[in-house]
């Protein structure tokens, strides 16, 4: 009895002991999840677009006795449609241009040169670099008299994308009209201009 009394009396005391020895249980922090890197999404080019242009040109004029050089400035408006095929981006284009390509020092010169284009581009992501070809009319004061002929450009373009709908670039087209309105003079004309449009 005496023996069952004192080891009552340990077990009274250990406990506290024990239960106070006990380590407070472990609360793990919660692992942290990386966030997923954006995915970038390429532009799409399709779509109908609309802007204006402003640029300088070079001309020459030769035929029989005629003989001359000259440059100028043009401004003008274009419109056109593109689809975006993926790598490849295919469109057409109308646009018109004004100004003064003087022919020579006296005061012929050609006022409108209006294009109607085919376009085949690369797709870069945000930029796209073209050829283009097509037709082209133009309007000529020479010896005072008005001629119009038409002909043929061919040329080299760059377009960059500076947000969604607004899209700058550069364009260098040159020009061929051969034998213009019968006059007997062959006009040879380039043309670089600075493109500012909106895509719809």
């Amino acid at each position: 009895m005496k023996l069952l009394s004192t080891a009552a009396a340990f077990a009274l005391v250990a406990a506290p002991a024990l239960a106070g020895g006990l380590s407070d249980p472990v609360v793990e922090a919660p692992v942290a999840v990386p966030t997923p890197a954006p995915v970038y999404v390429a532009p799409d080019w399709t779509g109908a677009y609309a802007g204006g242009q402003i640029g300088l040109g070079t001309v020459t004029a030769e035929g029989g006795n005629f003989d001359e050089d000259g440059d100028g400035f043009l401004a003008g408006l274009h419109a056109g449609y593109n689809h975006d095929f993926g790598q490849f981006v295919l469109g057409g284009e109308i646009d018109i241009d004004l100004g003064e390509l003087s022919i020579g020092d006296g005061d012929d010169k050609i006022d409108q040169v209006a294009r109607l284009k085919l376009r085949a581009g690369y797709d870069l992501g945000r930029t796209m670099v073209y050829a283009t070809a097509g037709g082209a009319a133009a309007n000529a004061e020479i010896g005072g008299t008005e001629y119009s002929d038409t002909g043929a450009f061919a040329g080299l373009g760059v377009s960059h994308r500076i947000n969604d709908n607004y899209v700058a670039g550069g364009e260098v087209l040159f020009h061929q009209f051969d034998d213009f309105d019968d006059t007997g003079i062959d006009v040879d004309a380039t043309t670089a201009s600075a493109r500012v449009s909106f895509q719809f």
